[in-house]
């Protein structure tokens, strides 16, 4: 897993570039946030079972057909797998969030996620919606705790939507 300095850094070598000014800019946002980066990460880990549930929760309460009979939540089982698929997207968020890099989404969630999805009949438009959830929980959370908020919050979800999102809705 890559962070946002060794992306940057990979980046200008793989050019043979010395760090331009865009390149110092990058990095002074990067440690500038650093810190609430951190402390985001800490409200996240100590309420991520409540922010799944009630992600959860709303997501049901949304499309309530994915619970009813028939629907991709209906029986325990399916119940219990949607949930843990919405704090495995919560979880790597906070990586990706933390490390200011979304490279950690697409080696160890987007890859292959959607082939996966799509071979057991589980539909993307309601994972879209529920990651679309979990980002309005998670920046209320964060800002509730004071923590400053930013694009920094957003940047790793608006990832995951955009790249499941992409095809199939």
């Amino acid at each position: 897993m890559r962070d946002a300095v060794t992306s940057l850094i990979k980046n200008y070598d793989l050019t043979g570039r010395y760090l331009d000014r865009d390149a110092i800019d990058q990095l002074k946002s990067y440690f500038q946030t650093g810190t609430a980066r951190v402390q985001a990460a800490a409200v996240i880990n100590s309420n991520a079972a409540a922010i799944v549930k009630q992600a959860g929760s709303q997501l049901f309460a949304e499309i309530p057909e994915l619970i009813r009979p028939g629907g991709n939540a209906y029986t325990t089982r399916r119940y219990a797998a949607c949930l843990r698929d919405m704090d495995y997207y919560l979880r790597y968020a906070t990586y990706a969030m933390v490390a200011g890099d979304t490279d950690v989404l697409d080696e160890r969630v987007l890859q292959g996620l959607r082939e996966t999805y799509n071979s057991l009949s589980v539909p993307i438009g309601p994972t879209v919606v529920g990651i679309g959830i979990l980002q309005g929980i998670v920046r209320e959370q964060i800002a509730a705790a004071g923590v400053p908020t930013g694009e920094y919050i957003d940047r790793p979800f608006d990832h995951l939507i955009r790249e499941l999102a992409e095809t199939d809705i």
